[in-house]
């Protein structure tokens, strides 16, 4: 159904600009990332398999899938190259031979927590960018339109999954 209440100039404006922006923000975001990782031998998408398994125990590869925001396959292939490093490991549950689960071993765990202590905000020009805002307001934005977003596209359970990690995050750090 054709909604009446905005134009087709505004939806193309606001699409584009959405488009720009949130790809200028990725592009640093993700070299900021690759540069982090880099002294660990981990890309992007292995790093985020830890973070995932890390704050969710037992977790699925379809899961790591959708909370990736990657492909099924891409998620399990890049789980096998942990688990070939012998920081995840791979397993069928009894009740559920369909599903792969992916758990952080001791050595994932480790690695993982050492990467978040080495992060370095004052390498992070994500971070760098956002202090002016920071200073102005005493905090960093809060991105409360932008979740609403990514909630209509993804679902309730990958904000009530990401604010989960959060909380982890403010507990031990």
């Amino acid at each position: 159904m054709k909604n009446e209440s905005y134009s087709l100039q505004e939806s193309l404006i606001y699409a584009h600009k959405m488009a720009q922006l949130t790809k200028a923000i990725w592009k640093r975001v993700e070299k900021d990332w690759q540069e982090w990782i880099k002294p660990y031998n981990l890309n992007i998408n292995e790093h985020h398999i830890l973070l995932i398994a890390y704050h969710l125990d037992g977790v699925s590869i379809s899961e790591v899938s959708k909370l990736g925001i990657m492909h099924v396959s891409t998620a399990f292939n890049f789980s096998k190259k942990l688990e070939t490093r012998g920081l995840v490991r791979l397993s069928k549950k009894v009740n559920d031979k369909r599903s792969t689960y992916v758990e952080l071993t001791d050595e994932g765990r480790e690695l993982f927590i050492e990467t978040m202590q080495e992060m370095d905000p004052e390498k992070n020009s994500i971070v760098s960018a956002s202090l002016s805002l920071r200073s102005e307001g005493g905090n960093f934005p809060e991105f409360e339109e932008l979740e609403t977003i990514v909630e209509e596209l993804y679902g309730a359970d990958y904000i009530d999954i990401l604010n989960r990690s959060l909380s982890r995050v403010k507990r031990k750090y």
